[in-house]
């Protein structure tokens, strides 16, 4: 994988330690859910390639986002309920959602808002966004993630671009940081990780770019001088002589101008740059940055040809002070998801681009006495854009107070089966075994897409 390391709130180290400087590891993967280049060439060398580019944008937001302070307000609940923010109405007749998403609304006819996510396990975890599935009672080799099915069944569209990618914040609480793996598909599946996290203390031995800060990903000429630095020590060493094929393509995709290309958003225009907003770059608890630029290099990475790219977005665990909380998260969301959604329909992407936006469960109903939500797994929500989807609807309802699911429920496995879907997996016929010989498909049997979607 190729990490571009966070800083650290003390000071920068290398994963295993050692004392700041700039170097190239290429080695086995020991992090679970890495891989290295050479891996994944090996594997894409296997099969076909450069089939029709489609793609998904899957957007984690760790720590459970309440469901009745952004797309589902309860105006009608008691106040212990109701929270401190009002409906708005949107450009679509009838649906009203929370007042923090104003851009949103304005664009509403370009998302589907789910408001009757079911069947969260109830963990602090990524796993069921990442494969669709809860975890426990995993085939041997454990479930892969949507982007290694994606990466098995389809290829890559660019030579120099991984299929899968993620932009997936190493996190102090693990879980909220592991965009998944390649499970019994193998790690060459895996995610080819873009940014690392703070303090990194595991060794990782991969492909590894360092000199690069989150705040340095805007100059350019940062991200240059540390792929010359790279392409230096290597021609000075003489290292390719000894590599074999693969491992000599891994080096020139991680050199390679597109993926450069793909990550520098210094190109982009003042007012792009402006509708995403200005991310912030600090790691609070044990959550993610609130990286809005990351919305628009996702989308720039999808153009290259990356089939499959996620990333985690701040820290959404709020068992206190979750009105001050939500002021500060959701407009940046807001404002980073609306540009993204709006950029894809501007760019003829559309109709390619699947985004989906989630967390691990919802919140409850009453506010606690610190102004807080707790964990709440019986009812989450989900919002969905692009992909050719029918957009500009709302699927499913909660009753009065938010508690539960009184109309339409919807599973992970069945937003996993539209994203599938709409990628251009066929779910009927593709199956692989899993280390001990045994089938298994993409979803579990009998799941279908959202059928309001299609």
């Amino acid at each position: 994988m190729l990490t571009i390391f966070g800083r650290s709130p003390k000071t920068e180290k290398f994963c295993d330690g050692h004392s700041r400087r700039d170097f190239l590891t290429i080695g086995s993967a020991a992090a679970l859910g890495g891989i290295t280049l050479p891996q994944l060439l090996r594997a894409e060398a296997q099969q076909s390639l450069g089939r029709q580019h489609k793609a998904v944008i899957n957007v984690f937001l760790p720590g459970g986002p309440p469901h009745q302070d952004m797309w589902d307000i309860k105006q009608d609940a008691p106040s212990e309920i109701r929270g401190e923010f009002q409906p708005i109405s949107t450009n679509v007749s009838g649906i009203q959602i929370g007042e923090l998403f104003p851009k949103m609304a304005k664009m509403m006819d370009k998302f589907t808002i789910i408001r009757s996510i079911v069947g969260a396990a109830g963990g602090h975890a990524s796993f069921q966004a990442m494969t669709g599935f809860a975890p426990g009672n995993e085939p041997t080799g454990g479930w892969p993630s949507i982007g290694a099915w994606v990466s098995k069944v389809q290829g890559q569209v660019n030579p120099s671009i991984p299929a899968h990618v993620s932009m997936f914040y190493k996190t102090s609480h693990n879980p909220w940081g592991d965009p998944g793996n390649g499970g019994f598909l193998g790690m060459a599946h895996g995610p080819f990780r873009l940014v690392g996290g703070k303090g990194e203390t595991s060794k990782t031995d991969n492909m590894v770019l360092k000199g690069i800060s989150l705040d340095r990903l805007q100059d350019r000429n940062a991200l240059l001088a540390s792929v010359d630095r790279i392409k230096r020590e290597v021609d000075l060493t003489g290292a390719m002589d000894g590599m074999d094929a693969f491992t000599q393509q891994a080096v020139g995709i991680l050199t390679s101008s597109e993926l450069v290309d793909a990550m520098d958003i210094s190109d982009e225009s003042p007012e792009t740059l402006e509708r995403y907003g200005k991310g912030d770059s600090e790691f609070r608890a044990d959550g993610a940055p609130k990286m809005t630029e990351n919305f628009l290099i996702a989308r720039r990475l999808v153009e290259a040809g990356a089939r499959v790219v996620s990333l985690n977005f701040s820290r959404w665990d709020w068992h206190s002070g979750n009105f001050d909380r939500a002021r500060q998260d959701m407009p940046m969301l807001d404002g980073a998801l609306s540009a993204l959604v709006q950029d894809l329909h501007d760019r003829g992407l559309n109709r390619d681009v699947s985004v989906v936006v989630w967390g691990e469960f919802g919140r409850t109903p009453k506010i606690n006495p610190k102004a807080g939500r707790d964990h709440w797994p019986r009812v989450s929500t989900a919002v969905l854009a692009g992909g050719g989807m029918n957009h500009g609807q709302v699927i499913g309802e909660t009753n009065r107070l938010g508690e539960y699911a009184v109309d339409r429920p919807v599973n992970f496995q069945e937003v996993a089966a539209t994203l599938y879907n709409q990628i251009g997996v066929n779910l009927r016929a593709t199956r692989e075994f899993d280390l001990r010989g045994r089938p298994y498909s993409p979803v579990n049997a009998g799941v279908e897409p959202i059928r309001e979607l299609l």
